[in-house]
């Protein structure tokens, strides 16, 4: 069952990833290079490095366009924002502006490679004999 919740802009800057999650109580979705639907999530995990030693990063959510809903995939960016706590990397990835997550997105689609990305299409394509 799914509601609707009007944004709450008190609770921050809807231009950044961070900032649109809690505004909308939700993950900020988004249309990749390869026409599938994806959502976001901001993630942090340890490093190893004492100097850095937790990393934040993008987990995409790729979605099924055919047959029973459900992930059809996912892909993970590279550490992008550090922090002494995992808050504190989770913050500053929340920084990021949407555009530019939507950029880190399609440039990691883009990095499939040919027989990654076939083996999608035919995934999804199989999803959607009948």
């Amino acid at each position: 069952m799914s509601r609707f919740l009007p944004p709450d802009h008190t609770q921050g800057d809807e231009r950044t990833i961070g900032g649109y999650a809690r505004v909308h109580a939700r993950p900020a979705a988004f249309e990749g290079s390869d026409g599938f639907s994806y959502s976001v999530e901001l993630l942090a995990d340890r490093t190893g490095d004492a100097a850095r030693p937790w990393g934040a990063f993008l987990l995409f959510v790729q979605w099924k366009r055919f047959g029973d809903h459900g992930v059809s995939g996912h892909l993970e960016s590279e550490f992008l924002a550090w922090g002494d706590e995992r808050a504190a990397a989770l913050a500053a990835l929340g920084a990021m502006d949407v555009e530019e997550v939507q950029v880190r997105l399609d440039a990691l689609i883009g990095a499939r490679t040919e027989a990654e990305r076939a083996a999608i299409v035919r995934e999804d394509d199989d999803e959607g004999v009948a």
